[in-house]
């Protein structure tokens, strides 16, 4: 018996399953962004579910805000991957949300956690015998490292379908120029995708996403004629009072109107320290002392994951500045330089949706530095 699969307009994935009708494995684990879903993914989830018996598909870098690297929520992915599946298939897919971290130890661990949840839901067995875990995926780049990080599963490595990567499927989509930048990409993109992609296209959110391609791709152009990649370093600083975290938001591009923790670029002639205590008193003109701030920095770490901008490779250091309650209440603060307006959040209503670039976990990894 041979199943075929329609993928887009005019690509056909035929998938033969093995003689024996039962799975080698009783769950399969897939992880990705799937940013958006195509036709290599489909290859990779057919393949896991024609090897296991129910598959945990974990959705990453979820509870994020829109970005041009990750336009799509992770509700919409579900949405572009069940539409694909017939019923039958969309029973023994489990679809979980998988938050990043920059604690890879954490990280596994929220991995482990949502596998071991759906295991003991789906799991039955009447001898008693342990599951069979397999960890599927295509093994690409640097991106991949995480294929290794649980030996305890067995290993189902998928190859590549054409050579397909999401990255140009992106920067192809949001090329707002071309009004037929659907059709070139349809062959590379399940039917389902293709359909909401066109849905997707027609709202406002995939505008202000045009946009921000717009910018970023001017950005990089500026520095074209660099003689090698250029590194830019920045500051952020994380001060927390009473409760409440400062927050400025963004005025425009990149991540206009969205949350983001008071920063900028380090000037050439400053140090780090320096740099952050300009740039917090130039963005939120806090009414704070200088040698006030400076003295309650309780802590400092340096962010250098490669993709936490888009920008580019963007270095920041971090520094955790904690203010004493006073009977005045929390320091009055007004937005300035690049900040829209400067704002006391209670650290309960951070929303990781509506925070610039990798600040939510900036955040939440200074934070912890409190009670280490």
């Amino acid at each position: 018996m041979t199943k075929t699969l329609t993928l887009g307009k005019t690509v056909s994935l035929t998938r033969t399953p093995a003689k024996s009708t039962q799975p080698e494995y009783d769950f399969g684990v897939y992880i990705g962004r799937f940013q958006p879903f195509h036709n290599g993914h489909l290859h990779c989830l057919m393949t896991a579910l024609d090897k296991c018996k129910h598959v945990i598909l974990l959705i990453g870098s979820a509870k994020r805000a829109r970005s041009t690297r990750n336009p799509f929520k992770w509700t919409e992915v579900v949405e572009m991957i069940s539409g694909q599946l017939s019923p039958e298939l969309k029973s023994r897919v489990s679809f979980i949300p998988l938050l990043d971290t920059y604690n890879n130890v954490l990280w596994t661990q929220n991995v482990q956690a949502a596998v071991a949840g759906t295991v003991s839901q789906h799991h039955v067995s009447p001898t008693g015998q342990a599951p069979k875990i397999a960890l599927v995926g295509h093994s690409k780049d640097s991106t991949s490292f995480y294929l290794h990080m649980f030996p305890q599963w067995k290993s189902v490595n998928v190859s590549n379908v054409g050579g397909l990567s999401a990255t140009p499927l992106r920067e192809t989509y949001f090329n707002a120029d071309n009004p037929g930048v659907l059709a070139t990409i349809a062959e590379s993109i399940p039917e389902n995708t293709l359909k909401f992609l066109q849905d997707f296209a027609t709202t406002p959110v995939f505008s202000y996403l045009v946009e921000e391609s717009r910018y970023i791709a001017k950005y990089r152009e500026a520095w074209n004629a660099a003689p090698y990649p250029p590194q830019f370093n920045t500051v952020d600083s994380v001060i927390v009072q009473s409760g409440h975290i400062l927050l400025i938001e963004r005025r425009s591009a990149p991540g206009k109107g969205l949350w983001a923790l008071p920063g900028g670029f380090v000037n050439v002639n400053e140090r780090f320290k320096d740099g952050m205590l300009r740039e917090l008193t130039e963005e939120t003109r806090i009414k704070v002392p200088a040698k006030v701030l400076e003295g309650s920095i309780v802590a400092e770490e340096m962010f250098d994951d490669p993709h936490r901008s888009e920008r580019g490779r963007v270095v920041t250091r971090a520094y955790l500045i904690t203010l004493e309650a006073t009977t005045g209440g929390l320091p009055k603060v007004r937005g300035g330089d690049d900040a829209k307006r400067a704002v006391w959040i209670p650290l309960s209503e951070i929303d990781p949706e509506q925070m610039f670039e990798d600040h939510f976990h900036i955040i939440q990894t200074m934070l912890g530095k409190l009670h280490s």
